[in-house]
């Protein structure tokens, strides 16, 4: 895969004016980037944007806490999806996580995932999962992405930027193996293939050699702001 396309250029603040949208815009489609991953208030300015690009438009959905009531995460997902949203980044409910309401944590996602898979505009979008590893323990982090898998979800996500911390090799690691492992067993359990869940690391990849070992750890998908920095960085390396 191109190199420039395992990102999603981010832009998440909460000042960023529409003039720094259109940068970031500008950007994803100078370097070809995966997607451009905003709040779901500019939605529509990036899918106007980068329309006929082949550049995606990521939202996010009750960023960056997760503790949104579930209807409200899915009026947010339809919303962001009739504004042009070809994936969507969903915080988990992490205090649902504490209390181990495994049966609500499945539920959450899995209404979202079903706005994403039936909607108004018959698209069906990607959903990826932000579990905020920073703030869970190795037993939860596993059990998040097991859920997450069984909810339907196409990626599971590390972390906001916005929290205590941001994607770690290590927990990239663990992401990996546990989606596949899960993937592996509701095969053997119900006859099926499933589609392979992919991992986003995301908060903290600042530079060349950090989205590398990101990558090979396991990630998919990186999210990080200093996009540009990192693929020049690489074009340079060659």
């Amino acid at each position: 895969m191109e190199f420039s396309k395992y990102f999603d250029h981010t832009i998440l603040k909460a000042d960023a004016s529409e003039e720094d949208v259109d940068v970031i815009c500008e950007e994803a489609i100078q370097y070809n980037f995966a997607s451009v991953c905003v709040n779901s208030c500019r939605t529509k300015q990036v899918a106007d944007r980068l329309a006929d690009t082949g550049i995606d438009v990521c939202t996010v959905i009750g960023f960056p806490l997760g503790a949104m009531d579930t209807r409200g995460k899915k009026f947010e997902t339809l919303a962001a999806i009739e504004n042009g949203a070809t994936e969507i980044d969903m915080v988990i409910n992490v205090g649902a996580v504490k209390d181990e309401d495994w049966e609500f944590v499945k539920q959450d996602i899995a209404q979202v995932k079903d706005v994403c898979r039936y909607n108004t505009m018959g698209k069906n979008v990607i959903l990826k999962v932000i579990i905020e590893t920073c703030l869970l323990t190795e037993e939860e982090k596993i059990r998040a992405c097991e859920v997450a898998v069984e909810a339907g979800a196409d990626f599971v996500k590390t972390s906001t930027g916005f929290s205590t911390g941001g994607a770690t090799v290590e927990d990239v690691a663990l992401m990996r193996k546990t989606v596949d492992a899960r993937t592996d067993e509701l095969e053997k359990e119900t006859g099926r293939t499933y589609k392979r869940v992919r991992v986003k690391a995301s908060g903290g990849i600042r530079d060349l050699e950090t989205a590398r070992a990101m990558i090979k750890a396991g990630a998919d998908r990186l999210g990080t702001s200093a996009t540009v920095a990192i693929v020049t960085a690489q074009h340079e390396s060659k």
